[in-house]
């Protein structure tokens, strides 16, 4: 079992039963710095956080594209950036204008881009990533309520 097999198990380590209601409006930009974990992450958490659109980005010219493209509803610092982070580390898949930046540079530059409302999720344990977009995905749901109501 090679360590990218290992960081999937602990993934599926944070699923539980809980049901999950319909995310399949919502969206996820998931910002990491290994692509085949992003592949192999993009065909697991979509069924289980109720099938909202996940894109996984590993570098920073096509993380700006997307951030400049639309309106995201979560955005996810995978564990591996945040782990660089935790190091003062810069994250790995940097360009030009963005090299040595940590985590604070980027939720920066998200925040330019999609606004001071944006859900930024980050954590070093995959266990957490279900449990965390979970919440995020039904803050969302929470805050579309209270805005009905007024």
């Amino acid at each position: 079992m090679d360590s990218r097999d290992i960081l999937i198990g602990h993934i599926n380590d944070g699923i539980d039963t809980k049901q999950i209601g319909d995310n399949s409006n919502k969206s996820i930009l998931v910002r990491g710095c290994d692509p085949e974990m992003g592949i192999r992450a993009i065909k697991l958490l979509p069924q289980v956080l109720g099938n909202p659109e996940m894109v996984s980005i590993t570098n920073d010219d096509d993380f700006i594209t997307e951030l400049q493209r639309k309106k995201w509803s979560v955005i996810l610092f995978a564990p591996g950036a945040c782990r660089y982070d935790a190091r003062t580390l810069p994250i790995p898949g940097s360009r030009s204008q963005t090299k040595g930046w940590g985590l604070k540079e980027y939720r920066n530059l998200v925040r330019k881009h999609q606004g001071e409302d944006i859900n930024i999720v980050e954590t070093t344990d995959e266990r957490q990533i279900v449990p965390l977009l979970r919440e995020a995905l039904s803050v969302i749901d929470k805050l579309e309520l209270v805005n009905k109501i007024k």
